[in-house]
């Protein structure tokens, strides 16, 4: 036995234990997504239930499980900040039971060093090696940033977490406790590619030179992207999220990453989260690194690359190309995550272009997602000046370097038939067509 493998019996307790660490008053954070760590928030949330702590402020940027904290039950006495609604926070987010904080994701790390102190870090790790490191896996996100800054620094071991390559790594002298809780990461069910997702990836796919980087998001249409992308040569992936999709088309023999400008052989993620068969791909897996989301979100880094293409989702877009992509009026939906980190380095490289999808219309065709205006008091997540394609099952319309009357009449294109003279006479009145 040696030192760190010492060191590490030294600080092993149960989640119970540690948590008694933590008192009211508390600020405690957890990296992203499979990073979060159950078996300590669950003995946390006890504690809270069990009324022996309050006023404790929990940060995550994106839960995947409905976890304790989110209960009304508890909310008086502690209070979950997202840095990206997911599903299971959203409720709580829009009844005001919990907070969220606006941020571009490559900002993440540096509101942490700078503004945001944790009293309490947590997270679920790989487990340690002979020279006394763990991995953060498929979460590394802002871990560094966010450890950096807290007092006390607690790890889950999960032998299902995988060992990932690149810069998220934390040292055995760097934690003060650690358990062990060999729970299966949680799987993101496949989403189903649609007759209009289909549609979609293949216009965005015809698009897309050989040789290009691309960045994906998760969803149907994401995932048609990456099927019709499997024509293509010489791909590169650098992508905030690692999807699914992507193992496809590393194992295609598609995407190769020889022909990037930076990172040359190599797929860059700052996080992952997908099936058990992904988390296999990526155990100790070279090829592919993981690294901090203020390096993979870089502006500067994103242009480095020639022939970057963004592809990204929303949620409604109006006449002069605002897209909405992360609130539906007021009511908090998701986040702003890095869709505007994408969408603006890809407007620096050089040939490199973004995509933002959305289908023409909501609700059975009742509702046009393009609109003469945004919905009052939505969150505007890309402005007009950074936009570049919006597409939708009706085509794409490149918005770059178009004035105001040709993107109202290039978007009014690919809106859906039904609603075309609606939004031109919205955009005579709005005196942007004659």
């Amino acid at each position: 036995m040696n030192r760190w493998q010492e060191m590490y019996i030294s600080k092993l307790a149960s989640p119970k234990e540690i948590v008694k660490a933590i008192k009211s008053g508390d600020v405690c954070a957890s990296t992203c997504a499979l990073g979060e760590p159950i078996g300590l928030v669950e003995a946390l949330a006890t504690r809270v239930k069990e009324e022996q702590l309050t006023g404790i402020k929990h940060h995550m940027l994106l839960t995947l499980r409905n976890n304790a904290y989110l209960s009304p039950s508890v909310s008086d006495r502690l209070q979950h900040v997202a840095w990206f609604t997911s599903g299971f926070a959203r409720k709580a987010v829009q009844e005001g039971r919990a907070d969220f904080m606006p941020c571009y994701y490559k900002d993440a790390p540096r509101l942490w060093r700078e503004f945001v102190e944790a009293d309490v870090f947590y997270a679920t790790v790989s487990p340690m090696d002979q020279h006394g490191w763990f991995s953060f896996g498929v979460s590394v996100s802002n871990a560094r940033a966010q450890l950096s800054r807290a007092k006390k620094v607690f790890l889950e071991v999960n032998k299902y977490m995988p060992r990932t390559h690149g810069t998220g790594f934390v040292h055995i002298s760097e934690v003060d406790a650690i358990c062990e809780n060999d729970l299966p990461l949680v799987e993101l069910g496949d989403a189903p590619i649609t007759e209009k997702d289909a549609i979609v990836g293949n216009i965005i796919a015809d698009l897309i030179p050989n040789e290009a980087t691309i960045q994906l998001g998760i969803g149907g249409i994401p995932n048609a992207v990456a099927q019709a992308l499997k024509n293509k040569r010489d791909l590169g992936i650098h992508s905030e999220m690692f999807t699914e999709g992507m193992v496809d088309l590393i194992e295609a023999g598609v995407v190769t990453n020889r022909k990037k400008n930076i990172n040359n052989n190599k797929t860059i993620a700052g996080f992952a989260a997908g099936s058990r068969r992904m988390y296999d791909f990526l155990d100790d897996n070279p090829g592919v690194e993981f690294h901090s989301i203020d390096y993979v979100n870089d502006l500067n880094v994103i242009a480095s690359h020639e022939k970057f293409v963004s592809i990204n989702a929303t949620l409604e877009v109006d006449l002069l190309g605002q897209v909405a992509s992360e609130s539906i009026g007021p009511r908090q939906f998701s986040g702003t995550g890095g869709q505007a980190d994408f969408v603006r380095g890809a407007s620096y490289s050089k040939g490199g272009m973004s995509f933002i999808t959305t289908y023409a219309t909501a609700k059975k065709d009742t509702i046009s997602k393009i609109k003469p205006t945004l919905t009052e008091g939505s969150h505007v997540t890309c402005t007009k000046n950074d936009v570049d394609y919006i597409v939708t099952e009706f085509g794409a319309a490149r918005l770059r370097g178009k004035t105001a009357s040709e993107r109202a009449k290039t978007l009014i294109a690919i809106a859906h038939p039904a609603f075309r003279e609606e939004l031109t006479q919205a955009a005579r009145k709005m005196h942007l067509i004659p």
